[in-house]
Formats: C-alpha cells, sequence, structure tokens
C-alpha cells in the first residue's frame, strides 16, 4: 500500500532529524546538521534493503518511489533557499565560493557524464524514440 511509503519516508525522516540534533550537539553547534540528508540516505538505504529481501510488495515499493521523488527536490530547494540567504549575509566571499562552485559543477556535468562508460544517445529509457529520431515526435517514420 502507498501508506507503508509514507511511514517509512516518516520514520526516516523523524530518526534523520534526530541523529542531526544530536550530531549538531556533539560538534558544539546549536542547530541540526545534515538531519535531513540523514533521513535521504536512511530512505534509500532501508527501501533498497526491503526490496532486496523482497518486503516491499510492487504497490509499496510504488509509494516509496513516488514519495522520495516528491521528498528530494522540496528539500534541495529548502536548503538552496537557506544557502543563498546565508551567503548574501556573509558577504562577497561566500557569494565567490557558491558562484565557484557552481561553475565548476557546469565544468564536470560533461566529465561525469562520460565516466558511466556506455555511449550516451539520444534514445529513451525503454526504447522509446526520442525527438527528431526515426518513430519520435518530429522524426520519420523507418521503412
Amino acid at each position: 500500500m502507498v501508506i507503508y511509503g509514507v511511514a517509512l519516508l516518516a520514520g526516516c525522516l523523524l530518526a534523520g532529524l534526530f541523529a542531526g540534533d544530536l550530531l549538531g550537539q556533539l560538534i558544539g553547534v546549536q542547530a541540526n546538521v545534515g538531519g535531513v540528508g540523514i533521513a535521504m540516505l536512511l530512505l534509500i538505504v532501508l527501501s533498497d534493503i526491503l526490496r532486496r529481501r523482497g518486503g516491499l510488495k510492487p504497490l509499496t515499493e510504488r509509494g516509496v518511489l513516488f514519495w522520495s521523488a516528491i521528498y528530494i527536490p522540496i528539500v534541495v530547494a529548502m536548503a538552496a533557499k537557506q544557502n543563498v540567504i546565508a551567503a548574501v549575509r556573509g558577504g562577497p566571499a561566500a557569494i565567490l565560493a557558491g558562484a565557484l562552485a557552481v561553475g565548476v559543477s557546469f565544468f564536470l556535468v560533461p566529465v561525469l557524464s562520460r565516466v558511466g562508460g556506455g555511449e550516451a544517445s539520444g534514445a529513451m529509457p525503454g526504447g522509446a524514440a526520442g525527438p527528431g529520431e526515426p518513430g519520435g515526435p518530429g522524426g520519420e517514420e523507418a521503412p
């Protein structure tokens, strides 16, 4: 059932927030340090373990995938907003460091895409044709 996906996500979030608060206290910071990231890692690891052991029925697995697909972009957007606010308050050094990190990331995208070893093609997953390919939108039909 989809509700089990929500329960797994909620459990991982609570455990991650607790671990983040504990980590913050251990290093002397009065904040949650990486709690949401820990929760995301827990969700990935636990869902993978359950999937391998056959503990996730297909409907439950779809629920986990659905909520993790929604959860990750929301968390990334929240973290990005906090980082921008902190950078603006931190002054030019923080803004320069952020801009440099973005620039390096743009540079590394093509490099990392080659690491996979396979040739990148315009083909869509599952054998579907992409735009401009034979059989795809805007492409000619194969004879």
